[in-house]
């Protein structure tokens, strides 16, 4: 006679518990055993590795339903950090988050990305050591570190592809360069992936489809599909930039195609139409400054990018249906009149189905956005069951 399932199953791990603590489902001994199945000396097994680790801390003790009152056991935010950054162009980010997802410190700079990883990594890996001493902390306290790039990643392997803009990050292993300096796991990832992760985790908790789209020097965007991203076969998903519009005019695009969407309506190709009209403009952010603050002109460009934009999300809309887009990047700023013109044509092409709850925002989370979702990845990476295991495994 065949096994139930129930039986053949194998018995939860110190990972899954931790698991069970971390997420709130339980908080004593006696509820890992009711959910677990686990017996007394298997739980009390478990919950002491996870102390000893310093994964977890008794606190205070529980209500008691009679006799003693049992102990309640807490995740340990503190008993390591996460390092997080985001190269971009024009400014890039590194902070270090508590294990909990709590900032710790923060700090930003312009490394010059664009002339390669030999100026950027230097500038990043002394960045995490000064921020780790301003917490008190040490390269042994790291669990982790998320990066977030301007370029397709090949998630599995953490190795950039050539982005038109940084040719010189083509195929470079990053994760080792970082796992020399703090000796733990690392996640590499499209710099708008992982603002879609930080901006769902922190905004939009409760949404299951969601749509980022990052509207800068570039045009990108991240896809939250069920809750988790949505990356593709190899890490390519969300390349939206480069899908071609209609009337582009021949516009030629930095990949070497014609008529993208990012040739048309990223930043630069606004500035250049500014300085057509005789009124140069610094850079993508004062365009959105003006913008935002009623400029004809400006406003009259970033809702015609609105419309560009929104002839590619109809399709994406169509494709996913997403419950929320959210618009952010360096234009993203101005969201009031891109939002406008992206949704004066998703609604207009788009099934009424796709649509009927469909959301257009801004970003709420603000340059916060990537660091957030770095850190949250590397974070559900470290602490997932398996790897949690692992560790403990390692370490015995």
């Amino acid at each position: 006679m065949p096994r139930s399932k129930a039986a053949s199953a194998a018995p939860a791990s110190s990972g899954r518990v931790l698991e069970l603590i971390r997420t709130g489902e339980a908080a004593t001994r006696t509820e890992i055993g009711r959910l677990t199945g686990l017996s007394r000396p298997a739980v009390a097994l478990r919950v002491t590795e996870l102390l000893r680790h310093g994964l977890v801390t008794e606190g205070a003790t529980a209500p008691s339903s009679g006799g003693r009152p049992p102990a309640r056991l807490e995740f340990n935010a503190a008993g390591g950090v996460v390092l997080s950054a985001v190269l971009g162009i024009s400014r890039s980010q590194a902070a270090v988050y508590d294990l909990g997802g709590g900032l710790l410190a923060v700090a930003g700079g312009s490394p010059e990305v664009e002339h390669g990883p030999h100026i950027a990594l230097p500038w990043l890996l002394e960045t995490w050591q000064r921020l780790l001493e301003e917490c008190g902390r040490s390269a042994a306290d790291v669990r982790g570190s998320g990066i977030g790039v301007p370029g397709t990643v090949e998630f599995a392997t953490g190795r950039t592809e050539t982005p038109p803009v940084l040719a010189g990050w083509g195929g470079v292993d990053i994760a080792p360069l970082v796992a020399e300096r703090f000796a733990a796991p690392v996640v590499v990832d499209n710099d708008v992936n992982a603002m879609a992760l930080g901006e769902h985790r922190a905004v939009h908790p409760g949404v299951g489809d969601l749509l980022f789209v990052k509207v800068s020097t570039g045009i990108g965007a991240g896809v939250v599909a069920g809750g988790a991203l949505l990356r593709g076969s190899l890490g390519a998903a969300g390349e939206i930039g480069h899908i071609p519009v209609r009337d582009g005019g021949g516009t030629p695009c930095r990949c070497g195609n014609t008529d993208c969407l990012e040739a048309v309506a990223a930043g630069p190709a606004l500035l250049e139409r500014m300085a057509e009209q005789g009124r140069p403009v610094a850079g993508v952010a004062e365009l959105a400054g003006l913008a935002q603050e009623g400029d004809p002109d400006a406003v009259r460009l970033v809702r015609q990018a609105g419309r560009r934009l929104g002839e590619v999300l109809a399709g994406a809309v169509n494709l996913l249906n997403p419950e929320v887009i959210v618009l952010g990047g360096l234009l993203g700023r101005a969201h009031d009149h891109l939002v406008a013109g992206v949704r004066e044509v998703v609604f207009k092409r788009s099934i009424p189905l796709a649509t009927r709850q469909l959301r257009v925002v801004g970003n709420r989370s603000g340059e916060q956005a990537g660091l957030r979702g770095a850190a949250a990845a590397v974070l559900e990476s470290v602490l997932a069951p398996e790897a949690v295991n692992a560790r403990i495994a390692a370490q015995r």
